[in-house]
């Protein structure tokens, strides 16, 4: 009898996170059946939960560890990675962020431990219909898809989320320890198109400060 590790690889979907839909479509019988089926992957541990509903082959036998962004994306649909996440993936701060935090729509945060990646973090922000995705780009890692915020979004989403005081460019970029030179190379006229994402007044005075000082 095929087993669901079997089933899984023949249909190409060795590398993807998989929903009870997906499992479902891809094995057919019945939900008793299919319930085994998964169960037995799961105490041999050629299958991994990610969290209710949500499913990977181990490492093992997908060739390779999922991206935490990847896992994120697919926990929380609808979500993109940000703060520190995003600007230690565009390589703006020098330290390596081992978990993913992302931004997403609507007011729950939570908090989702995943085996062998640990916490991953998700957060609403007060932004304007309309605007979620601004500044936001797809990336691939391994050929699966995930959506993370440009350097100077992921910097805005953290001033937000943190509800930051402006205090001056030069603090800033200290407190997260960004190279100016670094700084220098980023899209100055991207603020401008970032300002109507936010909704409080506070954002847009951030942002005013912001190009105030980088003009000057």
């Amino acid at each position: 009898m095929q087993t669901l590790t079997d089933a899984i690889v023949a249909a190409g979907w060795r590398e993807r996170i998989l929903t009870e839909a997906q499992l479902a479509r891809l094995l057919g019988g019945s939900a008793q059946r299919r319930y085994n089926l998964v169960n037995r992957a799961l105490r041999s541990g050629e299958l991994v939960r990610l969290r209710r509903g949500r499913y990977r082959l181990a490492a093992s036998i997908a060739g390779t560890s999922p991206h935490p962004f990847v896992v994120a994306q697919a926990l929380r649909s609808g979500s993109y990675v940000s703060l520190e996440s995003a600007l230690s993936f565009h390589g703006l701060i020098p330290e390596a962020v081992a978990s993913a935090v992302s931004i997403v729509p609507g007011r729950r945060r939570d908090e989702l431990s995943v085996p062998a990646l640990g916490t991953l973090f998700f957060c609403p922000l007060a932004l304007s219909t309309g605007y979620f995705l601004e500044g936001v780009e797809r990336v691939l890692f391994n050929g699966q898809a995930a959506l993370v915020a440009r350097p100077l979004r992921a910097l805005l989403d953290r001033c937000c989320l943190l509800k930051l005081e402006w205090t001056g460019l030069d603090a800033l970029l200290d407190s997260l320890r960004i190279d100016p030179d670094d700084w220098a190379m980023l899209p100055r006229d991207e603020l401008e198109t970032l300002k109507p994402v936010y909704r409080h007044r506070r954002m847009h005075l951030v942002i005013d400060a912001m190009q105030q000082e980088w003009a000057a």
